[in-house]
């Protein structure tokens, strides 16, 4: 089985080259910056330096390819929809040009709304680009990440969670590693096939309170939450360098969702994944947010 791997270095990514390599498979990487692989799996993938939004560099890095593994790639650009729609075209010329007969897409929870979500509307946009090719394809519905928090450090080491939702909306939250488990085991099943939604939505769907009491528990440092009105999430968000574009992009994936909006796929014994974020939060982020050496 050939498998080729996009986003190789990112959250889930890493995780699934990893795995595909502790099961035996060699796997073929695309990525912008080659040097950024664990220098340990090097030697054990066949790595092609392309970028995910150059259709052509696609089509020529995932030739003879059996299995592909897609993640729409972050954006960076002032019209991230405008990006989402670059990386589904390169996805779809792949996978007909090289009759790449499977693929598993990281999708997100929200996805099935169509319109509406933000930045979640161009992942909504390759699903439906996916299936109307007539492949077996597997949508990777996930929850909210653990790493987000990452992004919020400074306001974390003040003791401060901002939030532009209600404090007691539950949502979803999985770590990057139990979405690589589901997304690797789906890549060397060959028991399904058509196209199947698999929701991603780790142990527990937790409210902002409980997140927030969560983090002080496992920093043992006070972590208060605020909610805060979209205006100054705004503000927030272009504070931290982001365009117009990408601030109402990022700011609808909250808005989006946060009303009369019910997930698809139903909290399940499949959908449920096993790491708790107390624990992430102790060894991934405790150290940072006391800023301790």
């Amino acid at each position: 089985m050939r498998v080729a791997v996009t986003t190789p270095t990112g959250n889930v990514g890493r995780h699934v080259v990893a795995m595909l390599v502790r099961a035996g498979v060699r796997p073929r990487v695309l990525l912008r910056e080659p040097a950024r692989l664990d220098p340990a799996l090097r030697g054990q993938v066949d790595a092609f330096q392309v970028d995910q939004y150059d259709a052509d560099a696609v089509v020529a890095a995932t030739k003879g390819v059996d299995v592909l593994f897609w993640v729409d790639p972050p954006s960076g650009s002032p019209d991230p929809l405008a990006d989402y729609a670059s990386a589904t075209s390169s996805v779809v010329r792949a996978v007909t040009d090289n009759h790449i007969g499977r693929v598993v897409f990281q999708s997100s929870v929200g996805a099935e709304k169509r319109h509406g979500a933000g930045e979640i509307d161009g992942l909504a946009n390759t699903e439906v680009a996916l299936d109307a090719l007539g492949i077996d394809v597997t949508h990777l519905r996930c929850g909210y990440f653990f790493t987000n928090l990452e992004l919020q450090l400074p306001a974390l080491r003040a003791g401060l969670l901002q939030v532009n939702l209600p404090l007691d909306f539950p949502m979803a939250w999985v770590a990057p590693r139990d979405i690589a488990e589901v997304a690797t085991t789906r890549l060397l099943s060959s028991e399904w096939s058509g196209r199947c939604v698999r929701a991603v939505h780790g142990p527990a769907d937790l409210t902002w309170r409980q997140v927030a009491a969560i983090l002080t528990a496992a920093t043992c440092r006070q972590i208060d939450v605020e909610e805060i009105s979209d205006d100054a999430m705004r503000g927030l968000l272009r504070q931290a360098g982001m365009a117009d574009g990408q601030v109402e992009a990022v700011l609808a994936m909250s808005t989006g969702l946060r009303e009369d909006f019910v997930p698809e796929q139903p909290r399940t014994v499949e959908s449920t994944t096993p790491t708790a974020l107390g624990g992430w939060v102790y060894d991934h982020l405790r150290r940072q947010i006391a800023d301790l050496d």
